[in-house]
């Protein structure tokens, strides 16, 4: 895909900041009328800045949110507010593609999501929106190359678990200079842990959330970031979630504590939160809620380079096993019926040159247990052994399946066993378990190999472990995949120095990784 050489992009960084400057050429938008007719804000409705996301090679979703007061429910009249919004091929929007008016409703936060069609593919563009006067930030964003593209390349930035009270968002800013074609979010986007004054940043509020407008407040505050939201003004996102979008470690429609959250307690939470999701995500209607449920897996093709499957691993799951025996029951899901039934159909029936899996959660296995016997980790994929297994059998059949995870806040590169009973059973993939950009702050890291080194030589199949903070940086071409561990300094302080800690490749044809 065609990319944004340095120079352009921080002209563009300048230009996005002096949005006073472009206010006299947005009024050309609207006929007379229309500007006089304009409805009173409140100032600062376009606090929460823009993004994009879900990139296809003719479409693109533009995102903002009116919340004029964030950190309180967002502060904006119960009534909806016409939105305009144009995107362009320059960053001065003398070339405009298209333009129209979205309408921002009370019900959904007065969030704005523009499904854009009829854009060129493999193109860059700039968006931004108006409403009651003002102007937002200027965002910059590109689609999906065309479906005939294969011989180019391909930048994606693999990034999760990113909690608030641990640290700074520091590797965004890294991120940012590498000037990915779209960033995959595979969950944690936020945490819902109560307020707590021992991290560099404390959480709003006063505990945890569980209402609507406590949702739409945390996710506020971690839009605040300015690393993540600079990140998101310039590039794509692709999200899913884990579980700290809405209740650690719950599964379908069960919480972690039971004892403490009653099922229709629990249900009206699910609601609230997946609600506040997609308010604040850059996804298509397809991901409206409906109660406490919401559409999220889904695939994105990226010519006949590369299929994206996103999965769900929360919404379906069977509750945790509590033992390795419980582990093995052939009864427990990750996945459910359907999505599995439609995860393997996409993967069986792409024709693309690399078959991706977006997993919250780590595939391959991490055996605990010093010598002898095994023990898991049951909220990972380990803890569904026999739908894990079954999975790691079909891809095998596949061309070259990669998948990319989060959840673990480590570094952890795999290859992907077809039997992780038998040592000498067939690589069918790669796995990349991306480091967390916050979570856990700034490890230990001597502390980290007294306690994960010794478990090398029982799971053989680990090609890199880590604990630095920071993202993966993967370019993908036909003949294969160039990989970086991008990890920063600090995630204490504001700023922080980047560096890369590891390449790896993966080579079309052949399964598995390899450090280079």
């Amino acid at each position: 895909m065609t990319r944004v050489t340095s120079p352009d992009r921080r002209r563009f960084l300048t230009a996005g900041a002096a949005v006073l400057g472009a206010a006299a050429s947005a009024q050309l938008w609207l006929p007379a009328t229309a500007r006089a007719a304009a409805a009173a804000l409140p100032d600062g409705v376009f606090g929460l800045g823009v993004a994009s996301g879900d990139p296809l090679p003719d479409g693109i979703v533009l995102w903002t949110r009116l919340a004029p007061d964030p950190l309180h429910g967002g502060g904006m009249p119960d009534s909806a507010v016409e939105v305009e919004w144009e995107i362009a091929e320059d960053e001065r929007f003398a070339k405009v593609t298209r333009r129209g008016t979205a309408q921002a409703l009370p019900a959904y936060g007065h969030s704005v999501h523009v499904d854009v069609r009829g854009l060129g593919a493999g193109r860059t563009y700039w968006y931004r929106f108006r409403a009651g006067g003002q102007l937002s930030r200027t965002g910059r964003t590109r689609t999906a190359p065309s479906w005939t593209f294969s011989r180019g390349s391909l930048r994606v930035a693999l990034a999760s678990c990113q909690n608030w009270q641990h640290g700074y968002f520091t590797p965004y800013a890294d991120m940012l200079a590498q000037d990915p074609d779209f960033v995959l979010f595979v969950g944690d986007y936020i945490y819902e842990s109560a307020p707590a004054s021992t991290g560099p940043r404390r959480h709003e509020g006063t505990g945890e959330p569980y209402t609507l407008v406590q949702y739409r407040n945390r996710y506020a505050q971690y839009r605040a970031d300015p690393d993540l939201a600079e990140m998101h003004a310039n590039a794509p996102f692709v999200v899913t979630f884990d579980d700290h979008e809405v209740d650690n470690d719950f599964a379908g429609e069960i919480p972690q504590d039971p004892d403490k959250q009653p099922h229709d307690a629990f249900v009206a939470r699910l609601t609230a939160a997946y609600q506040a999701y997609y308010e604040h995500m850059p996804v298509r209607a397809s991901a409206v809620p409906n109660g406490p449920h919401i559409q999220m897996y889904r695939a994105l093709d990226f010519g006949r380079l590369a299929r994206l499957n996103i999965l769900d691993t929360r919404q379906f799951r069977s509750d945790q096993a509590t033992s390795q025996s419980g582990a093995q029951d052939p009864g427990l899901t990750m996945l459910g019926a359907a999505q599995k039934q439609w995860l393997l159909g996409s993967l069986h029936g792409s024709t693309a040159r690399w078959n991706l899996v977006a997993s919250q959660i780590m595939l391959a296995e991490t055996d605990l247990l010093l010598g002898e016997g095994k023990l898991w980790y049951y909220d990972a994929w380990d803890g569904y052994q026999a739908e894990r297994n079954a999975l790691l059998g079909q891809l095998g059949n596949v061309s070259n399946p990669l998948v990319l995870s989060g959840d673990r806040h480590l570094t952890m590169v795999s290859d992907l066993k077809e039997d992780y009973a038998d040592p000498s059973s067939a690589v069918v993939g790669a796995e990349f378990v991306g480091t967390s950009i916050s979570s856990n702050g700034d490890q230990d890291q001597a502390a980290f190999h007294a306690q994960w080194d010794p478990l090398r030589a029982d799971n053989p199949h680990w090609k890199l472990i880590d604990a630095h903070r920071g993202y993966h940086l993967f370019d993908i071409d036909r003949d294969g995949v160039d990989a970086q561990v991008r990890v920063v300094d600090t995630v204490l302080r504001p700023q922080a120095a980047p560096s890369t800690l590891a390449r790896l490749r993966v080579d079309s044809g052949t399964p598995g990784v390899r450090l280079v």
